[in-house]
């Protein structure tokens, strides 16, 4: 399939405009902006510019108020509850996040859940800035039920993404990230736009039975990760998530790609513990445990051992600070843009 080569930063700023287009300040439109492309850039398009089409059609369907703003609506301290108001997922996460850093420098850990919530984008993103900034980070998300209990055919739980970060002494954080499913269900979409076949065990057809077919797929429903194990810990996040913050669970959150004048109604959660009170070298231990795991004997057929987070790292590097988009999603983004008339076109692409 053709694609486009277009520099990263060239596409924040394309990106940040048309949000602004439709009402958004220039802050919260760089930070939607530079999740999705970050997330690109590290080689997860399925949580990057690929989202922004159904965005735009939330935004105009007025599931989305880009004018919102979080507010509070408990505040406990080392506890708080926010109120996203159907924001931007990015825009209230930015606010949990440092809200969440604040406060775990006042009481040693901080839990800030937010309500009314929209998706937020690789849930990596937000735990990177938590370690960086010196804190061990956790991101929790709920979403829309997409996979079945163990012997069940009906969706009852979304496959709820979890990632963990910790600070390093080589300021290179451990990050951990993952959805609750076998895979994400935007990795089955890109499959589906690419007309590609889906490996086996990521997801069965509407009837349960297991697929290859990114369209029985979609209409279907996702397969836990590691089976019960992954369908129980996708209940623990969607009650850490929408219990917490008086928000919603399994069936209250609606479907991301369905009526997009219907708010999806997801939950977040962050937790941020400030790691130098704990009176351990947090940073060098994890700097430690990650060099062992990457000097550790690799198989025949592999040529080195990743310790979480690098494969990402590296993608990013090896990036060069340019992101490859499908050649259909680029003319649909020129649409956008001509849409709302931005007076500049979406770039000097290279294919």
């Amino acid at each position: 399939m053709s694609t486009h080569r277009i520099a990263a930063e060239e596409l924040i700023d394309w990106i940040s405009a048309l949000f602004q287009a439709y009402g958004s300040s220039e802050g919260d439109a760089w930070r939607a902006a530079d999740s999705l492309v970050s997330a690109d850039l590290e080689g997860v398009a399925s949580h990057g510019v690929m989202l922004l089409p159904m965005y735009l059609d939330r935004i105009r369907s007025g599931s989305i108020d880009l004018r919102a703003q979080a507010t509070v609506e408990q505040d406990l301290g080392g506890l708080v509850v926010l109120n996203g108001h159907r924001q931007l997922g990015q825009v209230t996460s930015q606010t949990a996040v440092d809200l969440a850093i604040a406060r775990a420098r006042q009481h040693g850990i901080a839990l800030v859940t937010v309500r009314n919530g929209f998706h937020f984008g690789a849930a990596a993103y937000w735990t990177r800035q938590m370690a960086m900034a010196g804190c061990v980070g956790v991101a929790l998300s709920n979403t829309r039920p997409l996979m079945p209990a163990p012997g069940g055919a009906q969706r009852v739980v979304g496959n709820n993404p979890i990632s963990l970060a910790f600070p390093s002494a080589d300021s290179q954080p451990l990050v951990v990230d993952m959805a609750m499913s076998a895979t994400a269900m935007g990795k089955i979409r890109l499959a589906d736009s690419r007309g590609e076949p889906i490996p086996p065990g990521w997801a069965t057809d509407a009837k349960g039975q297991p697929t290859t077919s990114a369209q029985e797929a979609i209409t279907g429903m996702l397969l836990p990760a590691a089976g019960p194990k992954g369908f129980g810990l996708a209940v623990a996040i969607d009650l850490l998530c929408g219990a917490l913050s008086g928000g919603g669970i399994g069936s209250a959150i609606q479907p991301l790609y369905g009526d997009p004048a219907v708010p999806y109604n997801c939950s977040h959660t962050f937790i941020a513990i400030d790691a130098s009170r704990t009176g351990s070298d947090v940073s060098g231990m994890t700097q430690s445990l990650a060099e062992q795991i990457r000097h550790s004997q690799p198989i025949a057929s592999a040529d080195r051992v990743y310790a979480p987070g690098d494969l990402e790292r590296e993608r990013r590097l090896r990036s060069a600070g340019y992101c490859q988009l499908d050649a259909a999603l680029v003319e649909r983004l020129r649409q956008e843009g001509e849409r709302c008339q931005l007076k500049r076109p979406l770039g000097a692409a290279h294919k």
